[in-house]
């Protein structure tokens, strides 16, 4: 593989912000999952990093170690893992969010073993007895990173995180109100983009960058689209893919991606303690097809979203083999097209630059079938 090309990603991942964190002496945990409580990292005085890989399509070192009829965003993160891109890490902490996830840290683990490493196990259904053993994981979590870092997650520290994270949130809901106008002062492109850039974050810079953002577009003015679009799937941190569907007329005035608007629903309700409404108010608020026995919530959770941004239509997007999603989007599309929305399910691969063409053509045609086509 080209040096160049290695350290290009480098830069892109290891950027200024995270790098200066290291400088400075700070320590970075890396997680996937959505199941992962950034709270608990921020608290142990960490920075949570969440794994990406940027659009970064090479994949030569991770087919050594998982099987082509693996996920490819799950085996481009790997093989960032492998190459040395990711050596700035402390620590990952696994989650049982699909086996692809799991596949991808365990051979990161097996090949390029970190001192630190923990396996979070997240029930896949909410209800009393699953929050008291996700609640007893999270205890396991902390104690193993208080140990290994030599650090104290405390329960003022973890308060303080908890509503520096809640501030992210309000922030975030404050620019999908952006979205969601008539004429949109912010694009899919740019939101997706930004918490892109912000899962590499504590919550203080985050929601800075997020206000800065907002103050920004409420002096402009927004223009009506072709099109509004609802965008649904797994984790995707491709902006270019957003940028090419918003760039036919359309325009994602709102979505429910793992790198997205879901990044941003779990979170910690009131009463009891810190840890205990921590784990319910992860446990109760993922909308992912890993919560196997909790369609009919995830159903409210899209179709309240469509219906708030007066959706024209929405699509379903998701990486080859990537199981969980590919069931999913069938009880998705049926019950939004129950509702009058017309959906479109794509497969693609991860960054596959040849794929683009197949993709503008059906979202293109798909425009002209709801009405927003050229």
């Amino acid at each position: 593989m080209e040096t160049a090309s290695i350290l290009e990603r480098e830069k892109e991942l290891y950027n200024d912000y995270v790098r200066k964190w290291k400088d400075e002496g700070g320590r970075v945990l890396g997680y996937a999952c959505l199941a992962t409580p950034v709270e608990l990292i921020e608290a142990a005085g960490l920075l949570p990093y969440r794994i990406k890989a940027l659009g970064h399509s090479e994949t030569e070192l991770a087919d050594g170690e998982m099987s082509l009829f693996n996920c490819s965003f799950c085996r481009a993160c790997l093989q960032l893992g492998l190459d040395g891109t990711y050596d700035f890490l402390d620590g990952l902490v696994e989650a049982n969010g699909c086996d692809h996830l799991r596949a991808m840290f365990e051979n990161w683990q097996h090949v390029n073993k970190l001192d630190f490493f923990h396996y979070l196990k997240v029930p896949h259904f909410f209800r009393d007895d699953s929050l008291a053993y996700f609640e007893g994981e999270l205890a396991l979590l902390k104690e193993h990173i208080e140990t290994q870092f030599s650090t104290e997650a405390t329960d003022q520290s973890l308060e303080d995180a908890m509503r520096g994270w809640g501030e992210v949130r309000e922030r975030w809901r404050e620019l999908s109100s952006l979205r969601e106008l008539e004429e949109p002062l912010v694009s899919g492109s740019e939101a997706v983009a930004l918490e892109v850039r912000g899962s590499s974050m504590r919550s203080e810079d985050f929601a800075r960058m997020l206000s800065r953002f907002i103050e920004e577009r409420k002096n402009t003015r927004g223009t009506k689209p072709a099109a509004r679009l609802l965008l649904c799937g797994p984790a995707t941190d491709e902006v270019e893919w957003f940028e090419e569907i918003e760039r036919l007329g359309g325009m994602i005035v709102a979505d429910t991606l793992c790198f997205g608007s879901r990044a941003f629903c779990p979170a910690p309700v009131g009463g009891g303690e810190p840890l205990h409404r921590l784990a319910e108010g992860y446990l109760s608020n993922l909308f992912c097809p890993r919560m196997y026995m909790e369609y009919a919530r995830r159903k409210e959770f899209i179709t309240q979203t469509a219906q708030r941004a007066r959706v024209d239509g929405a699509i379903y997007i998701y990486n080859k083999f990537c199981d969980l999603h590919g069931v999913d989007s069938v009880l998705v599309r049926r019950d939004l097209e129950e509702m009058g929305i017309p959906v479109l399910v794509m497969e693609k691969e991860y960054s596959a630059g040849a794929d683009i063409g197949r993709v503008k053509t059906r979202v293109q045609a798909f425009m002209e079938r709801i009405g927003g086509g050229a």
